[in-house]
């Protein structure tokens, strides 16, 4: 892998080298391929837009379902273009707003979390540390599953820390917040917050456009143990290759909120930018594969464990067993 990983890195480069309009060219004939010709995902797409807006007639429907395939392959071309743009261009692509709200959390000496959904160009998000006047050396923490592909899983770590992110595998996290802590750094780290947990992680169920629907709660008590300060990324894209971010804060007190307080409010925020501009989230996601009623029906929760019911059945029916008798 670490032979071919230069080969693989500089084709991505030159890819990478050629201009916005360009790139933009090649998405076009990405669409026709991807949308027309394999129908990727289209299924799943379709599925996931008629569930979540009833409301739309199917004229209304393949015109989202159009924009998001047209959206989706500019994403991909967009994200290769972070292996070699500048600094400077990236602020002419990428407006960041609210910047000065999180330096003035840095003055008072609180760290910072941003809560963000795949939502527009999410990847263009490891930019925010550019938008940090005062505060240059603080850390643009990218919180990031690692890839079973390990030489994509490089190449993503490059681009995302291209313009100054720090990638921070998922599963550890802790670690190092607590190390940022230690050698007092500010930091302000992003969670994308509204993937489809696995069976045995779903502790929390709610509403989101129309759809009972499990999510992580592990970022949230992440965000109550360091006290940080918590900003919903809202984004938008006034025109193609253009975006703006507008970090909005949330709360500087997480610890004075109730229990899921921030997961449910950031929840209510991301589906009010889909219902704005639905094109731009994700949905060839398959979000609602799991259903409340089947983990009901196959799960039980005690304290912070989700057990098999089987399995639960079977230590309640041994606790009974070897109970005394009276």
């Amino acid at each position: 892998m670490r032979i071919i990983y230069p080969i693989v890195h500089a084709l991505f480069y030159a890819f990478s080298l050629l201009p916005f309009r360009v790139l933009y060219a090649i998405s076009d004939v990405f669409f026709v391929l991807v949308y027309y010709i394999v129908g990727y995902r289209k299924r799943v797409v379709r599925r996931n837009l008629e569930s979540s807006f009833p409301e739309k007639d199917t004229n209304e429907l393949r015109s989202i379902e159009r924009g998001f395939y047209h959206f989706f392959c500019d994403y991909l071309v967009e994200t290769i273009k972070l292996l070699s743009i500048s600094r400077e261009k990236m602020l002419q692509h990428f407006e960041i707003r609210g910047a000065e709200e999180v330096e003035k959390c840095f003055d008072e000496g609180q760290t910072c979390a941003g809560i963000l959904g795949h939502y527009c160009n999410w990847e263009y998000l490891s930019a925010t540390g550019l938008a940090f006047h005062r505060y240059p050396e603080a850390v643009m923490g990218l919180i990031y599953h690692p890839l079973y592909n390990k030489v994509f899983d490089w190449l993503f770590i490059d681009l995302r820390q291209h313009l100054g992110g720090t990638c921070i595998p998922k599963k550890d996290v802790l670690r190092y917040l607590i190390t940022f802590k230690r050698e007092k750094k500010m930091s302000f780290v992003g969670y994308i917050s509204d993937q489809a947990p696995k069976w045995n992680n779903i502790h929390l169920w709610i509403p989101f456009l129309g759809h009972d629907t499990p999510v992580f709660t592990n970022g949230e008590t992440l965000m109550r143990k360091m006290n940080n300060a918590v900003f919903y990324a809202d984004i938008q894209r006034p025109r193609r290759g253009y975006y703006i971010v507008e970090w909005q804060l949330i709360t500087r007190t997480p610890n004075d909120l109730e229990e899921n307080a921030i997961i449910k409010e950031f929840f209510r925020r991301l589906e009010e930018s889909i219902r704005r501009e639905p094109r731009y989230y994700l949905w060839s996601h398959n979000r609602w594969k799991r259903t409340h009623e089947e983990f009901d029906r196959r799960f039980v929760v005690k304290g912070k464990k989700v057990i098999p019911r089987e399995q639960a059945e079977a230590q309640q029916k041994s606790a009974n067993s070897n109970a005394p008798q009276s």
